[in-house]
């Protein structure tokens, strides 16, 4: 048992919702936020009662500082581990998805996890080896057809998480992301693109979600980089696009992405 306290968001659906079961049943104490009600009571019945389990629209800067400053109350102003997980997805050629829809992946996955980053910044900084966890995808190694606004969304990620941990490591703030494939979650039902038919979609929320227990539990003894990818398929690919010529990326995922 633990006595830290981690905040997740997108809490009421997929890996979320796993993450957040999978650490209070670790121990930690929980802040899971989401925005549909009836899962938010849901989740609320499933974890512990010192759990805290509200609504929270991740795009909204003011929500955040409210949000967790009644946790800071709770907690005495700490915050050990805030994992930005809260995203959408749109699925299709790019010219013919329209462009608000593109726009509002832009807004919530990429100004959800600035505005959960810059929000929680003051409660990590008080907090020894505090943590950042964020949620970013396979789709960041390179651009995926289909997936266009999703693609560059989760490369933003990439690179606010890459320089964070360059910035925040003198705060002793460790900051990293998790990079799965497909998830079996409903944000990828019915997704149907040339490469969720070539890879398939072979994780579940669970695996995501206890790949993410095993990253905050401890610091790698051994060098390693801010980025963590989940499953076989996914350590791949990443072995590949660290190490092969881009050209070599580029054919690979354009094989994987055609229809």
């Amino acid at each position: 048992m633990t006595s830290k306290t981690v905040a997740i968001t997108g809490a009421t659906a997929g890996i979320g919702r796993a993450t957040a079961v999978r650490f209070d049943r670790a121990g930690y104490r929980v802040a899971a936020y989401g925005r549909n009600p009836s899962a938010l009571e849901a989740l609320r019945a499933e974890l512990r009662p010192e759990a805290v389990v509200d609504s929270l629209d991740v795009q909204d800067a003011d929500a955040w500082a409210t949000r967790l400053g009644e946790l800071a109350e709770r907690t005495g102003g700490g915050l050990d581990v805030l994992i930005n997980n809260a995203g959408i997805l749109e699925s299709g050629r790019f010219a013919e998805i329209p462009l608000s829809a593109q726009r509002k992946v832009i807004d919530v996955n990429v100004g959800g996890t600035l505005n959960g980053c810059h929000s929680a910044y003051p409660y990590l900084r008080s907090t020894p080896n505090a943590q950042v966890i964020n949620v970013c995808s396979a789709s960041a190694m390179y651009g995926q057809a289909e997936l266009a606004a999703y693609s560059a969304s989760k490369f933003a990620i990439r690179g606010l998480t890459e320089a964070l941990e360059l910035e925040w490591v003198a705060d002793d703030i460790r900051v990293c992301a998790v990079w799965p494939l497909f998830v079996d979650t409903g944000m990828v039902s019915g997704v149907d693109t040339g490469s969720t038919r070539t890879m398939g979609v072979s994780l579940t929320a669970d695996d995501v979600a206890e790949s993410i227990l095993k990253i905050a539990r401890g610091r790698p003894r051994l060098p390693h980089g801010p980025h963590y990818a989940v499953g076989t398929q996914g350590k791949a690919l990443m072995a590949v696009a660290n190490l092969a010529p881009s050209w070599v990326a580029r054919e690979i995922n354009r094989r994987a992405t055609r229809s």
